[in-house]
C-alpha cells in the first residue's frame, strides 16, 4: 500500500504557464505530419522516407525522455523547459529550409530532442506546483498537450499554404515568445527546486520507490497507448471504407473522439483528487471493452449511435491518462523525473510502434477485425490495472 501526504495547494499561475508552455511544444509535434505533403512535393521524397522523418521525430522525442528525467532527479533544471521549446521551435523552422532529406531529418531530432527536454521537466514541475490536487494538476497539463497537437496541423498547414516551406520558421516566432515568458519566470521555477518537498523526494527513505508496481504501470499505459494509436489511425479509414462515408465524416469522427477525451481528461483529474487514482484507472479501462464491441457492432447499423458512443470511448481512453501519470511519480518519489520521461514518452511511443501490425491484420483481415482485436486490448489492461497497489492518501 502507497501513502501519500500532501499538504501544499495548487499554484495556479505555474500551473498555467507550464500548461501554457505544453501547448506551444507539442505545436511542434502536431506540426510534423502537416508539413509531410509539402515536404513529399518540394524535396521528391517517398512514403517510406515521410514515415521514417515521423518515426525519427518521435523516437527523439520519447526515447531520450527517461535520460532527460535522469538529469531532473539529480539536479533542478527548469531552463530546460524554455531551452526545450527553443529547440523545438528551430528544428521545426529549419526542416521546412533543409534542402535535403538528411538534413530535414537532422532538423526534426533536433526539435524532437528539445521536445523531450521541455515534456520531462515541466512534468515535474507540475508535480510541485499542483500541490494536493497532482492529479487535476497533470489533467491541465494534458489538456494543453491535446490543444497543441490539434493547433500545430491547423497553423502549419495555413503557413505552408500561404509561403510554402519557408513559412515554417514563422512558427519559431510564437514558441520563441512563450520561452521567452517562461525566461522571466525563471526564479518561481527555480524556487520549486529548492522546497523541502523537492529534497526529500532525492533522500526520502520512508518512500521507497516501488519499480515493481511502476512496471505494471507502465504496462498498462502502453496497452492505453495501442487502443489510441490504432483508433486515431483507423476510426476515419473505417467511417470511410466500410461505413462508405466521406473523409469528411470521417475526419468528423475523429474529432468526436479526441474533443469527447479533451473533456474525459479534465474531468478524469478531478474525479482522481477526490475519489482516488487506481479507481479512475480501472473504471476507465473495464469499459473500454464493451464499448468498443458495441461500437463494432452498431456502427454498421445506425452511424448516429456510433458517433454517440465515440464520447465515452473518448472519455475512457482519455481520463486516465493524466491520472496514470501522476501515479508513476507518486510510485517513484525518488525519481521523479524518470517516472515522468518514461510515461509521457517511452510507454506511449512504444504502443504506438504496434500500430503497424494492427494494419497488417487490417490488410488481410478487414478494418473490422483489426479494431475487435483493439477492442480486446483493455481486458489486458484491466487485468495490470487491478494488481497496481492501493494507495492511502492523506490529504490536508
Amino acid at each position: 500500500m502507497i501513502n501519500l501526504t500532501v499538504k501544499k495547494d495548487i499554484d495556479r499561475p505555474s500551473v498555467a504557464l507550464i500548461t501554457s508552455g505544453h501547448i506551444w511544444i507539442d505545436v511542434c509535434q502536431g506540426a510534423v505530419p502537416a508539413m509531410l505533403p509539402f515536404l513529399l512535393i518540394a524535396r521528391h521524397l517517398s512514403y517510406t522516407e515521410a514515415a521514417g522523418l515521423v518515426l525519427a521525430t518521435n523516437i527523439a522525442s520519447s526515447v531520450v525522455q527517461p535520460l532527460f528525467g535522469y538529469l531532473a532527479d539529480r539536479v533542478s533544471a527548469p531552463w530546460l523547459m524554455p531551452a526545450g521549446l527553443f529547440m523545438g521551435g528551430i528544428g521545426l523552422g529549419l526542416a521546412g529550409l533543409a534542402p535535403t532529406y538528411w538534413l530535414i531529418a537532422l532538423s526534426l531530432v533536433f526539435s524532437g530532442i528539445g521536445i523531450a527536454a521541455f515534456h520531462t521537466e515541466a512534468a515535474s514541475l507540475m508535480n510541485t506546483a499542483a500541490g494536493s490536487r497532482r492529479a487535476t494538476g497533470m489533467s491541465i497539463f494534458s489538456l494543453g498537450g491535446t490543444v497543441g497537437l490539434a493547433i500545430g496541423p491547423l497553423l502549419t498547414t495555413a503557413l505552408l499554404i500561404a509561403l510554402g516551406l519557408s513559412g515554417s520558421v514563422l512558427l519559431i516566432v510564437p514558441i520563441a515568445a512563450i520561452a521567452a515568458i517562461l525566461i522571466s519566470q525563471y526564479r518561481r521555477f527555480a524556487a520549486y527546486g529548492k522546497t523541502a518537498s523537492h529534497q526529500e523526494r532525492q533522500k526520502d527513505t520512508h518512500q521507497p520507490d516501488a519499480w515493481w508496481p511502476f512496471t505494471r504501470l507502465t504496462a498498462t499505459i502502453i496497452c492505453r497507448s495501442i487502443i489510441f494509436y490504432g483508433l486515431n489511425t483507423f476510426l476515419p479509414l473505417y467511417w470511410i471504407a466500410v461505413l462508405h462515408q466521406s473523409k469528411v465524416v470521417g475526419g468528423s469522427a475523429l474529432t468526436v473522439l479526441l474533443t469527447a477525451g479533451a473533456i474525459g481528461t479534465l474531468i478524469g483529474g478531478r474525479l482522481a483528487d477526490i475519489y482516488g487514482r487506481r479507481i479512475v484507472v480501472l473504471i476507465a479501462m473495464a469499459l473500454l471493452t464493451p464499448l468498443l464491441l458495441a461500437f463494432v457492432t452498431l456502427a454498421s447499423i445506425n452511424q448516429f449511435i456510433a458517433f454517440a458512443l465515440l464520447i465515452p470511448i473518448g472519455f475512457g481512453i482519455f481520463a486516465p491518462f493524466s491520472v496514470m501519470v501522476v501515479m508513476g511519480q507518486e510510485y517513484l518519489p525518488n525519481h521523479v523525473g524518470i517516472a515522468s520521461g518514461v510515461t509521457l514518452g517511452l510507454a506511449i511511443t512504444m504502443g504506438g510502434l504496434t500500430v503497424p501490425l494492427f494494419g497488417q491484420l487490417a490488410d488481410h483481415y478487414g478494418l473490422q477485425t483489426a479494431l475487435l482485436g483493439i477492442a480486446f486490448l483493455p481486458v489486458l489492461a484491466t487485468i495490470f490495472a487491478l494488481s497496481l497497489p492501493r494507495q492511502k492518501r492523506s490529504l490536508c
